[in-house]
């Protein structure tokens, strides 16, 4: 158990911050968004400062680094998964960070329906699923409507950080991404985060899989009435996330015919 004063660890990694005294713990959660938006940031955190989203957040490593670090921006992570929310919500409560709320939550229905265009100032995603299961590709959060959702809630200067361990979906990201954004990949690791931002990225370096960075800015030639009619035209992600798995299995298969 660990107690005020004290650092929590995870995979051996530190998770940013200490426990802190229970009555220095803050509220950051956002226990039920309204059935309609958008969200109104100031009302939320009760000043105005830059906002920064974390879609698919996961237990929130990067979020409480992220705070910690830039006091001066409020931070919003979001998951569809309760479970690792609750996580996140603990640990930026024991934490007291005031600029942090966290929500349940899928990233692409977090954007379209909760975010005001152009009331962002950065956008990250980490290691989206990939859903290898082909009956579940359609659930896959990166496709051309999300990249346009983006586009139109970042502020024209915005940033939009984008990582993944999975080779096809980082080809599919890397061909579509630019179509929206001024897109440049990142080698190495990101100098705030050494040993990595977020528990699958630790997970992932561990197994020895490569890791695919990158950011963004917003093209600015893209007016918010032309970004619906690209996506339109723009492929699906519809690849396999796995061939070589998928390879191989369909050898053994023959093998034993």
């Amino acid at each position: 158990m660990v107690g005020p004063g004290e650092v929590e660890y995870e995979l051996g990694v530190a998770i940013p911050g200490v426990i802190l005294p229970q009555e220095r713990w803050a509220k950051t959660a956002l226990k039920r968004l309204p059935a309609q938006g958008p969200l109104d940031w100031q009302e939320i955190f009760g000043r105005r400062a830059p906002i920064v989203l974390d879609l698919g957040c996961g237990n929130g490593r990067f979020v409480l680094a992220s705070a910690l670090a830039r006091t001066e921006c409020d931070h919003v992570g979001v998951d569809i998964l309760p479970c690792v929310i609750r996580y996140a919500t603990r640990r930026a409560n024991q934490r007291g960070l005031w600029n942090v709320r966290f929500a349940v939550c899928g990233g692409g229905d977090f954007l379209e329906k909760y975010v005001a265009e152009g009331s962002v100032a950065e956008i990250h995603v980490y290691h989206p699923q990939p859903y290898e299961n082909p009956q579940k590709i359609a659930l896959r959060m990166v496709t051309p409507r999300f990249l346009a959702c983006v586009h139109r809630s970042l502020a024209p200067d915005g940033l939009f950080v984008i990582q993944t361990d999975n080779l096809p979906y980082w080809r599919y990201m890397a061909a579509i991404i630019p179509r929206f954004f001024e897109f440049h990949e990142h080698q190495g690791p990101w100098p705030d985060a050494p040993a990595g931002r977020t528990r699958r990225e630790i997970m992932a370096r561990a197994m020895g899989l490569p890791i695919f960075r990158a950011w963004a800015r917003p093209r600015k030639q893209l007016d918010p009435s032309s970004l619906d009619a690209l996506a339109a035209e723009l492929p699906l992600p519809l690849f396999d996330a796995q061939p070589g798995k998928r390879a191989t299995k369909t050898r053994h298969r023959r093998r034993g015919r």
